[in-house]
């Protein structure tokens, strides 16, 4: 009689028992918005590591065409250094000079 609840005992085993089951409800509800929580972040971040990987990749082929620039540029000073043009190569260092004075001056206004 005891093993399916009838007795006087038995109804106290599945109080006990409920009690435990509606914990257990409890704590399974606080881990399931742990859970959920936990994934909404993990999503968050996959979507931020994207969108980094995508500015990363813009600034990787920016870099690329202002070294190839830059690489030009320098392949022109040195030919113009090679030559007898040291007149035109002083204009031309005096002018960058004051560019770069001109933008300082911008910058630091600023």
């Amino acid at each position: 009689m005891r093993r399916a609840g009838l007795g006087g005992s038995g109804s106290y085993v599945a109080s006990g028992y409920s009690v435990y089951e509606e914990e257990n409800e409890h704590l399974q509800e606080g881990l399931r918005a742990k859970v959920s929580a936990l994934k909404s972040l993990s999503i968050d971040i996959g979507t931020e590591v994207k969108y980094q990987n995508n500015m990363l990749d813009d600034m990787d082929s920016d870099f690329d065409s202002t070294g190839g620039l830059l690489g030009a540029t320098i392949g022109r000073v040195k030919q113009l250094s090679r030559g007898s043009q040291t007149k035109l190569l002083c204009y031309m260092l005096l002018f960058c000079c004051f560019v770069f004075f001109v933008l300082y001056w911008f910058i630091k206004l600023r």
